[in-house]
């Protein structure tokens, strides 16, 4: 595999003890837990972070940014959706897995081709796609540069966001903390429920108390019925 020395400007203090850690381990911390995978990351923690289980994300994460880290085929990926708002992730594959668009993480093994030998050679002559990964030569769907995260960092790529790609949050630039949105329109909403509430309560005195109904009539009579004259 080709490596290359990239700029630490270029990369994220966080990326590599990304692609390094290992995921999907029993947390030591809460191993008899129903959930004690470590299948979470820390963005915030920078590169003291490691995996951990949704538990320790309640303890030591709470109000941080955590990615979830999932598999496919026993290699780990991460949705696009979420690692999209941490770092510039073009020019890397992404494939769908579960209706949903995903990045693989690492490189992955070639796969071999049947009496023509393995690696890079046997990936580009057991497919007809023209497109390769330019660090492993893994064959890839779409016109791609890398397969994975971890082939862009070893290239001179930048993960670096634009300006314009990460989206303000209330205290200036940033990336707005998924549970403190959700906790904004919480709040909101139950502010118009309580607003629509009193609303609705002034209204209804103002109409003020409905008028009691008519007495009934107790002294009408009915009138004397009246035969039809016979024929003479």
């Amino acid at each position: 595999m080709m490596m290359r020395r990239v700029a630490a400007s270029l990369v994220p203090p966080w990326l590599e003890p990304l692609l390094s850690a290992h995921f999907f381990t029993a947390c030591p911390l809460h191993r008899d837990a129903p959930r004690s995978e470590c299948n979470m990351f820390c963005i915030d923690c920078g590169p003291a972070s490691s995996s951990f289980c949704f538990y320790c994300r309640s303890d030591s994460h709470a109000g941080h940014r955590v990615i979830q880290i999932r598999r496919s085929s026993y290699h780990d990926v991460v949705r696009v959706a979420e690692i999209q708002k941490m770092l510039d992730i073009s020019g890397v594959q992404t494939y769908v897995i579960n209706s949903a668009p995903v990045l693989f993480l690492n490189e992955r093994p070639q796969p071999r081709g049947g009496g023509r030998g393995g690696g890079a050679s046997a990936a580009s002559s057991s497919t007809s796609t023209p497109y390769t990964c330019e660090i492993c030569s893994r064959s890839l769907l779409d016109p791609f540069r890398f397969c994975s995260l971890g082939c862009k960092r070893n290239s001179d790529a930048t993960f670096v966001l634009n300006p314009g790609d990460v989206e303000p949050s209330d205290g200036g630039g940033g990336i707005r903390d998924s549970s403190s949105t959700a906790a904004e329109e919480s709040k909101s909403g139950r502010r118009g429920r309580s607003s629509g509430g009193s609303r609705e309560g002034t209204r209804h005195e103002a109409r003020g108390p409905a008028p009691p109904p008519p007495a009934p009539n107790s002294r009408r009579r009915k009138g004397i019925p009246r035969r039809a004259p016979f024929a003479s």
